[in-house]
């Protein structure tokens, strides 16, 4: 049977047939790392088709297109995803305006089912096409850093000129202003010693780190839209290694093309686990002592760069998804921000904030249900004597709880014997303090969704 695919104004959606054969054939899944959808029979008929899709008349919903297929009598054909199931159609001999992937707006009229038009691609596709591109090339801001001191140190390898062979090349100084960017980079990271416990008030201390947080490299692009045109930018990781790029591009006469072209260097355990934040494994470790080359340096800083810009995507992809499945959050931050520890070594904190959204009956008003926001905060850090430390904390005003795990012995007997002076602390807050509990090892990770359905656009 027919179904009447009528096109509305402006739009190249051919009209669509079910193909009623007895073959069926075999379709894609709707996303990467799940089952394939359950097909519908081929062989029913139109009524049977759709009353399977438990699609009431006039009704509309959304289909994914799963495969394009050209039939050996020059006719096409599509597999489409709707409400979970496969569907065949036959598009006629005229080549269908369609790509695997697009989303199509398909509506019920009786017995036929006629497309509405093709969605524009949306905004959470988008950013995860950016976050794919981005995601094997990935640096590790701590092992990054402490080369790009080294550089500052020890200095580094122009391009050969030609005839001359790398190794007999001298180093030479960064340039002026990629050194400049680089210090401003150094002097304004966290140190060990700017927070020593009992130092300042509690709002001195909550507006410091939110300084850091704000100039971890997360905000650069809201922060120079927002800042004065006339103003110097601002202090910002993301923004000096940027500068740090366009000095060692313009000493060596090269545009931004150039840098385009270059291979990142990426880390090894970004390349294991692309998407787990936060990342507990140790950085790769760097053993060469020689200077690193001009051309070494750009591949270093743009997979510095490639890694805040993936960490910014993910949180926006993670937070489009807010809602789509139960128990989600309806935002989330992820920050790599980088430290100095007393030895002017760089470190790195990883931090994962998430809002979630609850309901609640008004004692008031039994009538009426009011949301209140439940926030969890993940920190996860490397110390030099205390070792690996991971900090779960939820908050759900008034009340706070949270979990400390240590990696070493003398490490969580220290952390026990503080627990009473951490929770006098945030009583005198004003906190309703919940569990406060400190394990030996480190918590359970388990792999971020995203990283399994990464493309995937909910319909």
């Amino acid at each position: 049977m027919k179904l009447n695919g009528g096109q509305p104004p402006n739009t190249q959606i051919p009209e669509l047939t079910t193909r009623q054969t007895a073959t069926t054939r075999p379709t894609g899944p709707l996303t990467a790392g799940t089952d394939a959808s359950v097909r519908i029979d081929p062989s029913l008929t139109a009524r049977q088709q759709l009353a399977q899709l438990q699609m009431a008349n006039r009704e509309t919903a959304l289909a994914r297109v799963a495969e394009v297929l050209q039939q050996k009598g020059g006719g096409h054909e599509l597999i489409l995803e709707l409400k979970g199931r496969s569907l065949a159609v036959n598009t006629g001999n005229r080549p269908p305006d369609l790509s695997v992937g697009d989303l199509v707006k398909v509506m019920r009229a009786n017995n036929e089912l006629q497309l509405m038009g093709k969605l524009a691609a949306s905004q959470e596709s988008t950013i995860a096409r950016a976050l794919a591109q981005r995601l094997p090339w990935q640096q590790n801001l701590q092992s990054g850093l402490a080369q790009l001191v080294k550089a500052m140190e020890v200095g580094i390898k122009p391009q050969p000129q030609p005839g001359q062979l790398p190794s007999t090349t001298p180093a030479q100084p960064l340039p002026v202003a990629a050194r400049q960017a680089l210090e401003g980079v150094l002097s304004q990271l966290p140190q060990a010693n700017k927070l020593p416990p009992g130092s300042g008030s509690q709002q001195n201390v909550a507006s410091q780190v939110k300084q850091w947080l704000s100039e971890s490299g997360a905000f650069a692009e809201s922060r120079l839209l927002q800042s004065n045109p006339s103003s110097p930018a601002p202090n910002d990781l993301k923004l000096a290694l940027t500068r740090a790029v366009a000095s060692l591009l313009a000493s060596q006469n090269q545009g931004a093309e150039h840098f385009n072209r270059l291979t990142p260097t990426a880390s090894r355990e970004f390349l294991q686990a692309p998407l787990q934040f936060p990342q507990t494994t140790t950085p790769s470790a760097q053993t060469s002592s020689e200077p690193t080359s001009t051309g070494q340096m750009l591949r270093l800083l743009a997979g510095m760069l490639n890694r805040i810009t993936v960490n910014q995507l993910h949180s926006q992809t993670l937070t489009a998804r807010a809602g789509a499945d139960p128990g989600t959050p309806v935002n989330t931050q992820l920050i790599d921000l980088p430290w100095l520890n007393p030895q002017q070594e760089p470190k790195i904190a990883q931090l994962r904030l998430e809002q979630y959204e609850h309901s609640r009956e008004d004692n008031d008003k039994p009538q009426q249900r009011t949301s209140i926001s439940e926030w969890r905060l993940t920190l996860s850090m490397d110390m030099d004597e205390a070792g690996p430390l991971h900090f779960d904390v939820s908050f759900r005003p008034p009340s706070v709880s949270a979990q400390v795990w240590a990696e070493k012995q003398s490490t969580l007997r220290q952390v026990h014997q503080e627990l009473p002076l951490l929770r006098k602390s945030l009583t005198d807050l004003g906190l309703e303090v919940g569990e406060l509990d400190c394990r030996r090892g480190c918590p359970q990770q388990t792999q971020t969704r995203l990283e399994h359905r990464l493309v995937d656009t909910k319909a």
